[in-house]
């Protein structure tokens, strides 16, 4: 009878135990889910921040571990460059536009994998002025009797709104996607925004009447003020346009580029190649070192801004092509052409084959390659070790912070 009770007792504590482990679990599981108290509300539905639910500072860890996981084959990556503060770092902020069930005027963002919007009035990671003039655009709406788009019955006007803002000069872009190229009333509009927002210097209305995912069409009209701002980086100051690229993460750019222009090792005397070069931002920063630069992108209206601002910063020794990074490189090699170095940030998908065999044709001491995606960077290192190059150095920067995404730059010196 005693070693039945005794079994018995034995079960039951058997179960607690089981209990309080599933229990244990299933904080666990939340803990991993839930974002800190008092960060962002929409952090399970929008998606976009998908490091929230861990503090700044293991973020940090996250991704110096995975640059070591991809890339640490190598050579061993330095410690990550974090920010100070890392709110509100988004100098670029885009907001889609459309209705709610009862009719209502909604933006926000599409929520991850969908073309769901998530409203949203604030975001933690995005300029906090930006944020203020889309929900102002929201609420003028109405009274100007503008339908935002639908994009599954093609109706209405309003697709997108981008804000873009100078963090150095404080000068501010807003564009409006429109469907068509009629703006009912976009003068009174217009002003009717600055009027709440004198902060604004240009408005440009972009006009995109294609069913696709792409933000910007190929239209501009100019409604209010120049059509670009400027903004100060490096010691240099760059225009932006409407559809150039510019960092979003200023404070970061700055620590990314000067640590691109150190493992360059320039001495005055260098022939330069920034591949993928945008407004010139690295090859003009690079220039004051350098003996000369060639920049080269596909983008004609980035390569626009990028030759006026050689002009606005007084840079003579630098030169634009508005062509394919790989075929200007090729054309240059079977030239017999040679760079000291070649710079090269292209998008997510990392370089193509052809660009890579070009720039190991043209056999530079050294190659800076900085990456937004270290799972492309991985596949392109290997490729260039294989055409004799060693990686020196690898410095991870979070350009992003609570995203999962990581910048990284290396620097590549050819073996002899």
């Amino acid at each position: 009878m005693e070693k039945k009770k005794a079994g018995a007792m034995g079960e039951k504590r058997a179960e607690k135990v089981q209990k309080a482990k599933k229990a244990d679990r299933s904080q666990s599981r939340q803990e991993k889910k839930e974002p800190p108290k008092g960060l962002c509300p929409h952090y399970r539905k929008c998606g976009g921040c998908q490091l929230q639910n861990l503090e700044y500072p293991k973020q940090l860890e996250w991704k110096q571990r995975l640059v070591q996981k991809l890339l640490g084959g190598f050579c061993k990556p330095e410690s990550i460059i974090g920010m100070e503060n890392p709110l509100h770092y988004r100098n670029k902020v885009s907001a889609a536009f459309s209705t709610d069930r009862s009719g209502r005027s909604i933006s926000g963002v599409y929520q991850s994998s969908t073309h769901r919007i998530v409203p949203v009035d604030r975001c933690m990671i995005e300029d906090q002025k930006a944020d203020e003039i889309i929900v102002t655009i929201r609420g003028l709406l109405k009274s100007f009797k503008i339908v935002p788009y639908n994009e599954y019955r093609g109706t209405g006007l309003l697709r997108h709104v981008l804000v873009k803002r100078g963090f150095s000069t404080g000068e501010v872009m807003v564009v409006l996607v429109t469907s068509g190229p009629i703006f009912p009333a976009k003068n009174r509009f217009v002003q009717a925004l600055r009027e709440r927002h004198p902060e604004i210097n240009t408005v440009v209305q972009n006009i995109n009447p294609g069913f696709t995912s792409m933000v910007l069409g190929e239209r501009e009209k100019l409604l209010y003020g120049s059509g670009y701002i400027e903004d100060e980086l490096c010691g240099l100051r760059f225009r932006i346009s409407a559809k150039s690229f510019y960092q979003v993460n200023p404070a970061q750019t700055q620590a990314l580029y000067q640590k691109a222009v150190e493992f360059a090792k320039l001495t005055g005397k260098e022939k330069v190649i920034d591949a993928y070069c945008g407004i010139g931002t690295i090859g003009l920063i690079a220039s004051k070192d350098a003996g000369q630069v060639i920049a080269v992108e596909q983008n004609p209206d980035a390569i626009e801004d990028a030759r006026t601002n050689a002009k606005l910063n007084r840079i003579e020794k630098a030169s634009f092509y508005c062509r394919d990074a790989g075929e200007l490189l090729t054309d240059l090699a079977a030239q017999g052409e040679r760079a000291d170095v070649v710079f090269m940030d292209p998008p997510r998908a990392g370089c193509e084959k052809e660009f890579l065999n070009a720039v190991a044709e043209m056999a530079p001491e050294r190659v800076v390659y900085i990456s937004c995606n270290p799972e492309t960077l991985q596949r392109d290192l290997q490729l260039l070790t294989r055409k004799g190059y060693h990686v020196e150095r690898i410095q991870p920067v979070d350009m992003f912070p609570f995203t999962k995404h990581v910048e990284t730059v290396c620097q590549l010196n050819r073996i002899k």
